[in-house]
Formats: structure tokens, C-alpha cells, sequence
């Protein structure tokens, strides 16, 4: 997520917590950036984000890591409200057929999230129009 908007940069789903997983998406959000954005990467504390790899995968790219403190939800608060909002909005309640269905209905929600679901703290606009807006200087 960008602070600045609130944006789902990248995200990947998978039917196991295996560090590829992490790689990889970590990979997806590094090919968005510019070539001079080196932004802060935040995690929790988790197992996968304390491998030397994901750490040298940052340290690689020139990037700078941040981790919450243990038991400390605060440190992540713009994710945790993110998940909290994708569980009552997306699927709470809902009974799906499959893990397919699962993954597409995230997929289409974060799409939406971003692209099309208005935040106040944006001035009513989605975290894309709103990035797009302070790119163009309106």
C-alpha cells in the first residue's frame, strides 16, 4: 500500500505462506517504481520478511525496510484497516465455491478499491484518480 493515497501497489494470493510469494510481490511493486523512487518497504514482523533473501532483495534495489514492533497493530494500521474493510466489503458473509472464486472476487475488489471506490481523506476521489490528479498538478 502507498501512504500517500492509500494505493494496493501489488498483492499475491496463494493457497500456502510460502516466501515466493512475498518475492515475488515485492518484485511486482518494484517494477512500478521509477528508476530514482526508493521508497520505504513496511511489513510485520513475519517470518517470510526476516529471510536474508527478502532482505537482500531490498537492500539489492536500493530500498529501505521498516517492520512493526511484535504485538503492535498500530505500526501497520493503513494495512490492518485495509483488511478490514476488504473482509466487510468483499466477503463477509460469503460462501464461495472455490478458492478460484475467492482469488478472482480479491483481485476484481482491489481493482475496485483502487480504481473506482471514493476515500474523503481524498477529497471523494478513488487512490488512482487521486495520484493521477497530484502527477498532473491539479
Amino acid at each position: 500500500m502507498d501512504l500517500f493515497n492509500r494505493e494496493i501497489v501489488a498483492f499475491r494470493t496463494s493457497r500456502k505462506p510460502v516466501f515466493d510469494l512475498v518475492k515475488n510481490m515485492l518484485s511486482d511493486a518494484m517494477e512500478k517504481l521509477k528508476s530514482h523512487e526508493k521508497p520505504l518497504i513496511h511489513s510485520d514482523p513475519g517470518w517470510q520478511y526476516q529471510m536474508i533473501h527478502y532482505q537482500n532483495q531490498i537492500t539489492e534495489n536500493g530500498l529501505i525496510q521498516s517492520m512493526s514492533r511484535k504485538g503492535n497493530c498500530l505500526d501497520n494500521a493503513a494495512m490492518e484497516s485495509f483488511f478490514g474493510i476488504l473482509k466487510s466489503e468483499c466477503y463477509h458473509g460469503v460462501e464461495f465455491s472455490s478458492i478460484y472464486e475467492l482469488e478472482k472476487t480479491i483481485t476484481d475488489y482491489i481493482y475496485y478499491y483502487n480504481h473506482d471506490r471514493i476515500k474523503i481523506k481524498l477529497n471523494g476521489l478513488s487512490p488512482v484518480e487521486y495520484r493521477t490528479q497530484s502527477i498532473m498538478g491539479i
